[in-house]
């Protein structure tokens, strides 16, 4: 699988050790930077690239990476066409795939081993989207808001 990751100075040693790790297990990483340390970087400089390249590159995945993978998640999600999930741990990283068909993860490098990290990563590239009924509903309310910009209807509630 194609997996493009993106990050920041916060999180530098663990985004090279991610990529060490996911080309050990036979996937093809596109770094889309920093290259090298620098304490004063930007993650928006990275992190848009790697979720824009998500968005243009079908079924590959993303991975962003930051101090607390706060602003690397939501830089991620503006890109259109992109659910990314901040995760710190395997769990959270099943529940954004399955429930959310989350195509970027963000983890926060100041909060999560580096053990706990790649369980995160093999977890999120491993599991696949549920296509459960409620789940896929969800998902498309989301995307069509993100298209219209209309909210989805209420739900008729008896007595109103």
């Amino acid at each position: 699988m194609r997996i493009h990751i993106g990050g920041d100075h916060a999180a530098y040693d663990l985004q090279q050790a991610l990529i060490t790790h996911l080309r050990e297990a036979g996937h093809e990483v596109v770094n889309h930077g920093p290259v090298d340390y620098d304490a004063e970087d930007d993650y928006p400089v990275f992190v848009l690239r790697a979720a824009e390249a998500v968005a243009g590159d079908e079924g590959s995945l993303g991975v962003v990476l930051g101090g607390s993978g706060n602003g690397e998640q939501m830089a991620a999600n503006k890109v259109v066409g992109i659910r990314a999930a901040l995760a710190y741990s395997a769990e959270l990283a099943t529940l954004a795939r399955e429930h959310n068909n989350a195509q970027v993860v963000s983890i926060g490098a100041r909060f999560t081993s580096e053990d706990v990290a790649k369980e995160i990563v093999d977890t999120f590239v491993s599991t696949g989207f549920s296509e459960v009924e409620r789940h896929s509903r969800r998902v498309g309310m989301v995307t069509a808001y993100e298209a219209t910009r209309k909210l989805p209807d209420l739900p008729h509630t008896p007595g109103s």
